[in-house]
């Protein structure tokens, strides 16, 4: 499933190249203050910064939240991106920090797992298998970002970080304040539960076709 969903978002990424001169024209107009750039920045990306959100978030409220609260900081770094790299990849990672860190500031420690004595046992995590990536691939993405979305906040978190983003479980340990095991421990549940809900999920689909 990891490299499906690699796969996914690479493709998804690269289908659209972004103009720079037309780049270069909207962030400098932002940068100056002026709403007619700033309106064409967000109508330009709100779709796929909502859909990142929503992964992240409970509900499409908060998903919501998470959008508005991304594009405020945004704007005001502007003034400090190079073109050196993607402008979306840039926005992207500041919409990801954002949804992390009002889950963050809106529980206690919701990043850590129910039982932490499971930690010890768990070990590198292990990609799934090709049936599983064939199972996932089948399924509507609506369908799939719905599942993550019903993961506990710990789960979700990781598995969004691991697996979508690409972060190291070193990483997500370091960002969110927990051990890498821990990090292991919710991607495993994480895609545990994710294929339980997913099943079932697939199964009714199949039902109503």
């Amino acid at each position: 499933m990891v490299a499906t969903l690699h796969k996914r978002y690479r493709l998804e990424s690269v289908s659209k190249v972004e103009n720079k001169e037309e780049l270069q024209e909207i962030v400098d107009g932002c940068i100056r203050g002026k709403r007619k750039f700033q309106k064409r920045l967000f109508e330009k990306y709100y779709g796929k910064m909502m859909a990142i959100c929503y992964r992240y978030a409970k509900d499409s409220d908060e998903a919501q939240d998470m959008v508005q609260n991304g594009f405020i900081k945004v704007f005001k770094k502007l003034d400090v991106y190079n073109f050196e790299g993607s402008l979306e990849g840039w926005i992207r990672r500041i919409m990801v920090n954002t949804a992390i860190d009002q889950i963050r500031k809106n529980k206690r420690n919701p990043f850590l797992i129910e039982d932490e004595e499971r930690v010890q046992n768990v070990e590198e995590d292990v990609p799934f298998s090709t049936e599983e990536d064939e199972f996932y691939s089948k399924l509507k993405a609506k369908t799939a970002i719905k599942a993550i979305s019903e993961l506990s906040p710990a789960y979700r978190m990781v598995f969004n970080m691991y697996v979508i983003e690409g972060f190291t479980h070193k990483e997500i340990a370091d960002y969110l304040g927990i051990s890498e095991g821990t990090s292991k421990s919710n991607l495993a549940k994480a895609k545990q539960k994710l294929r339980a809900q997913l099943t079932v999920k697939f199964a009714n689909l199949n039902e109503n076709e």
